[in-house]
């Protein structure tokens, strides 16, 4: 079984599309999707800086971009039978399994990023990693600081979210904890805001069926309705992402 794997924010760098646009297709096709959802992707992946891309409205559209990218120089046509993609890369995963189109992708990841950015600024708040520890120890330390184990991403790491002084406090016995550099707390009840927005847009877009399974970060259950993946997308904004299910789902396959 060979799985399609789509990042989540976090993952950009400063200059991380620099190798593609050497390609002048690839820098054509970058320039015609900035054109299409009114956003400079070429500038935002090879000269903006860090705290620029941390910008939740940039980091979105640019980890979707690199990722629509990278699959489109990977011949794997039927050689894969899942995608997954970890928070917003559910939408880099919804466009390579053909739920939506490659535009309709960024188009949705652009209306993502501003209704999360507008969501985040309404209060200061975060997200840490946690690496190592007992597992029940680091959710009960979680749940105490009044926070949200936001991402449960397997292998010894949780990531909690929530209000910037109880991040700073948290420190769960036998565990490290290290903040994350994103603008907000992702998967949480401080995103409630934007869900009906971004709901509102996803409802207009077209969808079809996926053409592989497309696991979900909800239960990291194989969902093969494309309409059901968009609304999940949606939902997914303020609930937790388990990953730790979606690998379960891929090892058992």
């Amino acid at each position: 079984m060979l799985a399609l794997i789509a990042p989540g924010q976090g993952s950009q760098t400063p200059g991380m599309l620099l190798p593609w646009i050497a390609d002048p297709s690839k820098a054509e096709l970058l320039r015609s999707w900035s054109d299409a959802i009114d956003l400079d992707l070429l500038h935002l992946g090879t000269t903006a800086d860090a705290d620029e891309i941390r910008d939740t409205a940039n980091a979105q559209p640019l980890i979707v971009a690199a990722g629509l990218l990278s699959a489109g120089a990977l011949d794997l046509k039927g050689k894969f039978s899942f995608v997954a993609g970890h928070s917003v890369g559910e939408i880099t995963a919804a466009a390579l399994a053909g739920v939506v189109s490659e535009i309709d992708a960024l188009r949705l990841v652009r209306v993502r990023g501003i209704e999360m950015a507008k969501a985040a600024a309404v209060s200061p708040s975060g997200m840490s990693a946690i690496l190592g520890g007992d597992r029940d120890v680091v959710l009960a330390a979680i749940t105490q600081a009044g926070l949200v184990a936001a991402n449960d991403n397997g292998g010894g790491q949780i990531v909690a979210a929530g209000d910037l002084t109880a991040l700073a406090s948290l420190a769960p016995e036998g565990s490290r904890v290290r903040a994350l550099q994103v603008a907000g707390a992702f998967h949480t009840h401080f995103m409630a805001p934007a869900v009906a927005a971004f709901g509102d847009f996803a409802a207009t877009i077209t969808t079809s069926d996926p053409l592989v399974g497309v696991l979900s970060n909800r239960d990291g259950e194989i969902l093969n309705s494309g309409r059901e993946i968009i609304d999940r997308i949606v939902s997914q904004v303020a609930n937790p992402v388990r990953w730790d299910l979606c690998m379960a789902t891929m090892q058992a396959s």
